[in-house]
């Protein structure tokens, strides 16, 4: 069961680090989009594998412990508008895009995820641990 969240926290490691290789090569460049093609790919099978192997269990749990569900349904929310946000930088420069306005976007995309990234290695997945 800790080698699900070891996988899950080196793939935080690699969304983060992919993205830190976006910004210095450029989102125009063939490379940054390559990058950023990957990036939304690894964050979409990472979600999937929380949903798939994570979350149903602290689901489980949740049933006999309020606070626990409390929980659980704060990161629902928290990711579903995290979600939202995170695609709809994939589909702005999936073409490319420079400038101010990219930085910008950039600069939230990484502090929202790297915000959600923290929060569940240290509340999320300790609980698991604890469950499992």
């Amino acid at each position: 069961m800790a080698k699900l969240v070891d996988e899950l926290q080196h793939e935080h490691k690699n969304i983060v680090g992919n993205l830190n290789q976006i910004k210095m090569l450029g989102v125009t460049s063939s490379e940054g989009q390559n990058k950023l093609r990957l990036v939304k790919k690894s964050l979409l099978a990472h979600l999937k594998k929380e949903d798939e192997r994570l979350y149903p269990l602290l689901k489980s749990a949740a049933q006999s412990n309020p606070e626990l569900k409390r929980i659980l349904d704060m990161f629902a929310k928290d990711m579903d508008k995290i979600s939202k946000d995170a695609m709809a930088f994939f589909d702005k420069y999936s073409n490319g895009g420079s400038g101010l306005e990219f930085a910008k976007d950039f600069g939230t995309l990484l502090a929202i995820l790297s915000q959600r990234i923290h929060k569940e290695e240290n509340i999320i997945y300790a609980k698991y641990r604890d469950i499992a």
